[in-house]
């Protein structure tokens, strides 16, 4: 609100950058200190004073009006000001302004401390599991040493073991030069006594040695060091050392020394020392302070972005951050308080880890963060911190600010609308009168059907007849939007004319599913309405059906020729194999008008060889193939050929190449319609006896058989090495595997049922799904993508075995696995795809290149990109 007071643009900046918060930052932002966790008094409804809540702080909780008498004289105390003194008046300022808790011991920020890359280790040269060791008090570290003293004592250490190697020389020399001594015995004691000298030295040099800077030392190492020592270091441990250790950190200096470094170091060490310096000079470059690392100050985020609300019954429903920020302030409350008694060491320092814990949680309480997660009251459920509410798809940046609800939009699901052209979509009348119900209210009074808006929603909530004439009306040449998630690339959001349907379903064209990526077992889908006539043109023009019938990727029609376009189609144009050899002459026929009637007088079939005479040209021919010739352009070349996929494919690419986007549509609407009705003729189903069984297969197993006993044998005999021998069985079996399909094309090629037609035209299923069901099923591969030697020998029709059927049970498991990791990881790539890509610019229009390349993708189908 104060910013359109103000009259401050919003786009009235240059650059966003993130950056550290300093101490004095946070306490620019705040408008006061929150020092008490109470949020709402429970008898007066009202926030408590330097609560969580507290209006002083952050703004009135409703609108006050800055005359009103309660705002004299001692009330206006709890009344909030701004940073010029002035009354706050307008509740909306709860979403802005920020509080601030001054904590009683410093705390290392999670981010920095346990963040990949960790910033503090980078910073310090410590590794992030030390780092965590002293935040947490499990260990000292060295904050100072007193060299010059300890390379003294280095020194006394030395002289005085030298000084008792020579006196215990001295003092067994003149015991071996007694007489009768023992000479054996006074050798060993003396290298007994010497050895525990060496010993004693190695240890308190080692010790003084291991006092060095930013060292760590555990609590009791430190305890049973010398009296002595303890005066040449300063330890420390917690926020308060690590905050010590930053501040000492003098940045232009640390960044110099290197600089040399990396010059001479190599391998995995310049690695370590580069990445240090990239952190240290963007620090310096962004003039960020080393001991912002740490928190001395936490800032209390607005709260209405932490509301709590009031259930019917009188309870309250809080966000999680009230929690997590209440166990911060009284944690800190405690410590302050133990502080001022002069409380024993081992108790403070007990309250400040629980108050680094607490901040932890607050600030990132996600499972990672070392299992030391708050859960809610009753232990179930974690509690959303802030990087909880910020990070991922449910986050404040991918869920609010990217992502936003769209007014005039509705969701159903979709059914397939085979009575549609392929620019239209069936919208339910509920839902088409909901979206666009400022247009029927403004078509209603404008008629004079009524005379305000409360009037015309009167009309349209009583279902009155001049309603759906209106709505009949307002869509006329208008243009929705349908989108499907995931949206991958363009053609998931398309645009479609509506036409009016009953019931509670979208229809989609059976043709455009392929460019979203649907089908009809349950898939939902968006429809949205754009507004303006700008954006109705967009969608008429760029985003409608008809014009984008290839694919983004390489040019390919996206049109979805399958299944029953196909098989119609096929059914339409194929010869039945050796049924009509023995006729000698086929039946001659003036014009597609009498072979018509004589179909249907039932004197000609659709698969009868006829002689024609068509686009100016007598031929042999079928009636069906007559039939599909009508719904091509007029001037199209005559296709006298068995239309499969691929053809049909290739026949809408070169309609596309010869007439454009428009044409091609109507003869894809026209081969829909063709395909259906001639589907539902040839009445195509399957059954056990469908599915043909050859004697041969078995011939081939044994084959594979026969080839993997004589593999073995070679290894038994020590000719191969185990790797070998599984590689040569999976090949072994890969072959019959081979051998196998290679036969069954042959023989589908030639027999007429309708698993055969269903394969030959490529409507439905592939050599492969014939094998599974009446050959043999082949290899499998286990967990780890490894082809399992051991294949499965037994088909569907014959059934398989107990061991067979757990080996296939492996494969199935692995790929409806493999089906959801693949989905994450590809979403996931495209993410970070996207995001490498965010500062490439494209500065020309074309490439400058006229010359493109064929990509084959069969012997038959060909793109060109």
């Amino acid at each position: 609100m104060a910013r359109f007071i103000q009259n401050t643009s919003i786009a009235d900046f240059d650059a966003v950058r993130l950056s550290v918060a300093s101490p004095e930052d946070i306490l620019k932002w705040s408008h006061g200190e929150v020092t008490k966790p109470e949020t709402i008094n429970y008898r007066t409804q009202k926030p408590e004073r330097d609560g969580l809540f507290c209006e002083r702080i952050f703004g009135p909780v409703k609108d006050i009006n800055p005359h009103d008498s309660k705002l004299k004289g001692i009330r206006s105390r709890e009344a909030a000001v701004d940073k010029n003194g002035e009354l706050v008046t307008k509740s909306i300022v709860r979403r802005e302004r920020m509080g601030h808790i001054k904590l009683a011991s410093p705390v290392a920020h999670i981010w920095f401390m346990r963040g990949t890359p960790s910033a503090m280790s980078l910073l310090l040269g410590i590794t992030v599991r030390n780092i965590e060791r002293i935040a947490y008090f499990a260990t000292y570290v060295i904050l100072s040493v007193d060299e010059a003293k300890r390379d003294q004592f280095l020194a006394d250490l030395e002289a005085e073991t030298e000084a008792g190697r020579t006196a215990i020389k001295m003092r067994y020399e003149r015991e071996a030069g007694a007489d009768g001594a023992d000479v054996k015995k006074i050798a060993e004691e003396q290298t007994k006594e010497l050895e525990d000298l060496e010993e004693d030295y190695q240890f308190k040099k080692a010790q003084l040695e291991s006092l060095n800077k930013s060292a760590l030392i555990s609590e009791n190492d430190y305890r049973n060091l010398p009296e002595e020592y303890e005066e040449l270091i300063e330890v420390g441990m917690g926020g308060k050392a690590i905050k010590r250790m930053l501040d000492e950190i003098d940045l232009p200096k640390l960044i110099e020394e290197l600089h040399e470094k990396v010059a001479t170091a190599k391998g995995q060490s310049a690695r370590k020392l580069t990445k240090r310096l990239k952190v240290l000079e963007s620090m310096e470059a962004a003039g960020i302070s080393p001991s912002s690392l740490t928190l001395t100050v936490l800032p209390v985020i607005p709260p209405d972005l932490r509301p709590m609300v009031q259930l019917t019954g009188g309870r309250f429903a809080t966000s999680d951050l009230n929690d997590l920020y209440r166990r911060v302030i009284n944690r800190n409350n405690r410590l302050k308080k133990l502080l001022d008694l002069n409380a024993p060491e081992v108790i403070c320092r007990n309250e400040m880890r629980m108050l680094q814990e607490a901040v932890d949680s607050l600030i990132d309480n996600s499972a990672a963060r070392g299992g030391r997660s708050v859960s809610a009251t009753g232990g179930r459920r974690k509690l959303k911190s802030i990087s909880d509410m910020l990070k991922g798809k449910q986050g404040r940046f991918r869920q609010n600010l990217l992502g936003k609800r769209v007014d005039y939009s509705g969701r159903s699901v979709i059914v397939v609308g085979p009575k549609l052209k392929i620019h239209q979509c069936g919208l339910p009348k509920t839902m088409a009168l909901e979206l666009f119900k400022p247009f029927v209210i403004s078509w209603l009074i404008r008629n004079e059907y009524a005379h305000n808006i409360r009037s015309a929603t009167r009309l349209i909530e009583a279902g009155d007849t001049a309603v759906w004439d209106a709505l009949d009306e307002v869509i006329k040449g208008k243009y929705v939007l349908l989108n499907r998630a995931p949206s991958l690339h363009r053609l998931s959001i398309q645009s479609f004319q509506p036409v009016l349907v009953e019931g509670k379903a979208i229809q989609l064209h059976p043709l455009v599913a392929n460019g979203f990526n649907a089908d009809y077992d349950g898939d939902q889908m968006a429809v949205h309405l754009p507004l303006s006539e700008e954006a109705q043109a967009e969608a008429r023009e760029l985003m409608s059906a008809t014009n984008n019938l290839l694919k983004p990727a390489d040019g390919s029609p996206v049109l979805q020729i399958g299944q029953d376009v196909v098989l119609g189609n096929y059914y339409l144009t194929y010869e039945k194999p050796g049924v009509y050899s023995d006729e000698a002459e086929p039946k001659v026929f003036a014009n597609s008008y009498d072979a018509e009637i004589a179909y249907d007088l039932g004197k000609l079939e659709l698969h009868t060889p006829i002689r024609i005479r068509t686009k100016g040209e007598i031929r042999n021919t079928t009636l069906g193939r007559v039939f599909f010739n009508e719904i091509l352009p007029e001037d199209f070349p005559y296709d006298n050929n068995v239309q499969t996929k691929k053809q049909l494919k290739r026949v809408l690419a070169k309609i596309f190449d010869k007439y454009g986007a428009e044409v091609t549509a109507q003869t894809a609407d026209r081969m829909k319609g063709l395909a259906f009705r001639f589907a539902t003729v040839a009445a195509v189903s399957t059954g056990k006896d469908d599915y043909p069984h050859f004697e041969e297969v078995s011939d081939f197993v044994a084959e594979g058989n026969a080839k993997v006993a004589l593999i073995a044998e070679q290894y038994d005999e020590g000719l191969i090495t185990e790797d070998e021998r599984y590689t040569l069985t999976v090949a072994a079996w890969r072959e019959v595997d081979n051998k196998i399909s290679n036969f069954l094309k042959d023989k589908l090629i030639d027999m007429d049922t309708s698993v055969s037609v269903m394969v030959n035209s490529g409507a439905r299923g592939d050599i492969s799904n014939v094998k599974l069901a009446s050959a043999m099923i082949g290899l499998q591969v286990d967990a780890n993508n490894r082809e399992i030697e051991l294949p499965v020998k037994s088909s569907f029709m014959n059934g398989l075995s107990s061991l067979e059927a757990f080996v296939a049970t492996r494969g199935a498991r692995k790929g409806l696995i493999s089906t959801a990791l693949k989905t994450a990881d590809s979403g996931y790539l495209t993410r970070r795809l996207v995001d490498v890509s965010q500062d490439v610019f494209t500065v020309e229009d074309e490439a400058g290149d006229d010359e493109g390349f064929s990509i084959y993708r069969d012997e038959t189908e060909l793109t060109m990109i």
